[in-house]
């Protein structure tokens, strides 16, 4: 990386001399830098406002850059160390949805861990491909879905021909880290793709001591949510290529899912945030890596949490652990995480990443602070000391997880359906998606089999008040499954 180019950000610096020279605008967006709808400029600001504009030849077009965007994509490409980066607009769902469409077409397969998210099967949706997944495992106690091994991946391979390509989360949404390295190698003999789905992994690209990164691993592509650890505004993200991939074919397929009206709002904070994870990106991570092991220590401290870390790696289903994750399990507590997420936004004002039936997450990131951490520690002494109570804990098996692919994602989203209530939907085959969002991976997903345990998981998760999303009724009273 060449510390001194990426000093300069050029989009940023093009969107300021633009602001500067106070261009008459008959050209959308239609507020015309605010003027049409004050309340805008009330919510936001007149900077802000003043540069949501279109796209223009000093200012470049995200569907084919040629100058300040391209630059900056170019400096962004050196920062992670990839061949090409391509700018994002439509979050790290879009990112995903372009690695899947790049390298597959109806028929194909493609090897997936379980706990992928929905972006990867929507996209197998939309190009008719199979997901193929891989029988990772569970943690018995914890309830969350382990990394994958270099034999389970290959192994998969061996079974499936069809297979193009294998999609690695990197890390997982608890921090779990596959070793992405050594299976990157072993796929690359066969002769297939890499994607990374690096949602939760920016942070891995400017830090000592974490987690491989995709591009370090030689993947072919990873898709990376700059909104999340690195720091820029919400919906932003970039998709990085190898040398293996062909980045003007996987241009085409931005350019057929991304906007033509890209936000330069979203794109100036990717140039921002870039340069500062490149000048300061190693400090700023050291920093959250320390806040994130004391806020560890001091929630074990006070007893009947598990906030777990690196004694969890074990070199193969566990082959690495990005500890700037703060997981934590409360059922010793007699509480879901769901239910103590609840309790810290109604009644401690503090409002955590997400809760699940077993755990919560409280994202720690560059822009927060030790009093906050401290006040979320005391918040969770506090629950424990008030909340706690015996309840029996509902039990989450490895073969429950794992789905039954019936159909393909494409194949059952278009089939014939009929809408029947959910406890008669036992043998049947889903329709639709369902899931707990955040974090967004589907408990059930179209094409797979309905089986009793899985409507259990649904209705209670449910009932503990998780965010159910995917269905057309929203009451999950019914669900659509294939005639």
């Amino acid at each position: 990386m060449d510390l001194t180019r990426q000093a300069s950000a050029p989009l940023y610096e093009a969107m300021e001399r633009f602001r500067k020279k106070r261009i008459v605008p008959f050209d959308v967006p239609g507020h015309k830098r605010g003027r049409g709808n004050p309340e805008l400029i009330d919510l936001l600001g007149e900077r802000c406002v003043g540069i949501d504009v279109n796209s223009m030849k000093p200012l470049d077009n995200l569907s084919h850059p040629v100058s300040v965007i391209k630059e900056a994509e170019e400096l962004t490409a050196d920062a992670f160390g990839a061949e090409h980066a391509f700018f994002i607009v439509g979050g790290t769902t879009q990112a995903v949805q372009d690695m899947v469409l790049s390298v597959c077409k109806h028929g194909d397969e493609i090897i997936v861990p379980r706990n992928v998210h929905k972006s990867v099967l929507n996209a197998l949706i939309l190009c008719g491909a199979t997901p193929v997944y891989v029988n990772t495992e569970i943690d018995a106690r914890l309830g969350i879905v382990l990394g994958m091994t270099i034999e389970q991946v290959e192994e998969a391979i061996l079974a499936h021909p069809k297979a193009v390509a294998v999609l690695i989360n990197n890390p997982t949404y608890y921090g779990i880290c596959s070793d992405i390295r050594g299976i990157t190698e072993m796929v690359h003999r066969h002769g297939l793709k890499v994607l990374a789905d690096e949602a939760h992994g920016t942070h891995l690209y400017f830090g000592d001591h974490l987690p491989c990164n995709a591009m370090a691993a030689g993947a072919d592509m990873a898709a990376i949510s700059m909104h999340k650890s690195g720091g820029s505004l919400t919906q932003s993200s970039i998709l990085l290529t190898g040398n293996g991939m062909n980045a003007d074919y996987v241009q085409t397929i931005i350019n057929i899912t991304q906007t033509t009206s890209a936000s330069y709002l979203l794109m100036t904070s990717l140039d921002i945030s870039r340069r500062n994870l490149a000048l300061r990106g190693r400090q700023s991570f050291q920093k959250v890596t320390e806040w994130a092991e004391y806020a560890r220590n001091e929630i074990n401290s006070i007893g009947g949490y598990y906030a777990y870390g690196r004694e969890l790696v074990n070199g193969s289903s566990v082959y690495d652990f990005d500890v700037t994750k703060l997981c934590v399990f409360t059922r010793d507590i007699g509480l879901d995480g769901i239910e103590v997420y609840d309790i810290l936004r109604d009644e401690f004002d503090i409002q955590i990443e997400f809760g699940d039936i077993g755990n919560i997450m409280a994202y720690i990131s560059i822009g927060d602070r030790i009093q906050d951490i401290e006040r979320l520690v005391g918040a969770l002494d506090e629950i424990s000391r008030i909340y706690s109570k015996d309840q029996k804990q509902f039990e989450i098996d490895r073969d429950m997880l794992l789905p039954n692919v019936i159909k393909s994602p494409q194949e059952a989203f278009y089939a014939k359906k009929e809408k029947l209530p959910i406890r008669d939907c036992v043998g049947k085959v889903s329709g639709e998606f369902v899931m707990a969002y955040p974090p967004g991976i589907p408990i059930l997903a179209p094409g797979e089999l309905v089986t009793a345990e899985i409507i259990d998981y649904i209705l209670y998760s449910m009932e503990k008040g998780c965010s159910m999303q995917g269905m057309e009724d929203a009451s999950l009273e019914t669900l659509n499954v294939l005639v």
